[in-house]
């Protein structure tokens, strides 16, 4: 499935790029710790519902906001109502779904297609067509740069609680270049994108919510004492979710729907409360980090 690649092809890039980086290592006395990260709030009323639920009643203890996206004046609203939910810009340079587009903050015409929206993908993908792509398009660095400090300016001028920086669909792996620019960014706003000592946590491939919930379980069963960060797209199973998608991912709503089952599942708040994993945020931790 196509998603999958896109999925493996991020873990990949947060690996490289130190987004997650490093062995886990033990916190305190044999403590496992878990960042549950809900990505995409702002991209459709659907997922701002899930990830807000996600966190009131569930695992999940930072989200990321795609700032251009047409529910961000919404997410922002929530995410105020909610302050304790850490909050990350998902700085965005892509709109991949068919039937619903974003566009850009600024003027920026190398990052966009010819109807002025973000191109759909970070790579060549030949679901989508010819020049479907960031890769393709070769975007000019200042624009680049330009669009990206806006949106994390947007962000931390409208949301209380913003302390880190992610890319969307890992677009720094198209260039070199791009990636330093998110760094510099990080660097100038004192929004980090990497967390030392972490470790991706992954789990079998599900496709069922039942199946989810249980490989999420396995998951947890086998987390070692350290740092983890786990990664996924909460949404629901409405109207509004169906018609989002992409050719190679076209079962969006259902998807995402066991996402959000997954993210509240009892027996899973089962598990971490009788093995004592404790769940944390990119802001818990970056304090500790800077406190040393």
């Amino acid at each position: 499935m196509e998603r999958r690649v896109i999925l493996q092809t991020a873990v990949v890039f947060m690996c490289a790029t130190g987004l997650i980086c490093g062995a886990a290592e033990a916190a305190g006395d044999g403590e496992i710790r878990l960042i549950v990260r809900a990505d995409d709030i702002g991209s459709s009323h659907a997922a701002n519902v899930a990830c807000i639920k996600s966190f009131r009643e569930g695992v999940a203890r930072s989200v990321e906001v795609m700032v251009p996206c047409p529910w961000f004046n919404e997410a922002v609203e929530m995410l105020n109502a909610n302050s304790g939910y850490d909050v990350g810009v998902h700085l965005t340079l892509t709109s991949e779904w068919t039937n619903v587009k974003w566009r850009p903050l600024t003027h920026c015409p190398s990052l966009v297609d010819d109807q002025g929206n973000f191109y759909p993908m970070v790579w060549p993908n030949p679901n989508i067509g010819p020049k479907c792509s960031i890769r393709e398009a070769n975007p000019k660095i200042d624009e680049v740069e330009r669009e990206l400090r806006a949106q994390i300016e947007m962000a931390v001028k409208k949301i209380k609680n913003v302390t880190h920086l992610s890319s969307h669909m890992g677009f720094g792996g198209a260039r070199p270049d791009i990636a330093a620019v998110v760094d510099k960014l990080a660097a100038e706003y004192k929004l980090p994108v990497r967390l030392e000592g972490a470790q991706g946590a992954r789990m079998e491939k599900a496709e069922t919510s039942q199946q989810k919930v249980a490989a999420f379980v396995k998951m947890l069963e086998t987390l070692q004492p350290g740092l983890w960060i786990f990664v996924e797209h909460p949404g629901l199973d409405v109207p509004e979710m169906r018609a989002m998608g992409h050719k190679g991912y076209e079962d969006v709503a259902t998807d995402r729907q066991g996402v959000t089952d997954m993210f509240t599942s009892p027996i899973a708040m089962e598990v971490i409360r009788r093995r004592g994993i404790k769940l944390v945020s990119y802001g818990d931790v970056l304090k500790e980090q800077q406190a040393k």
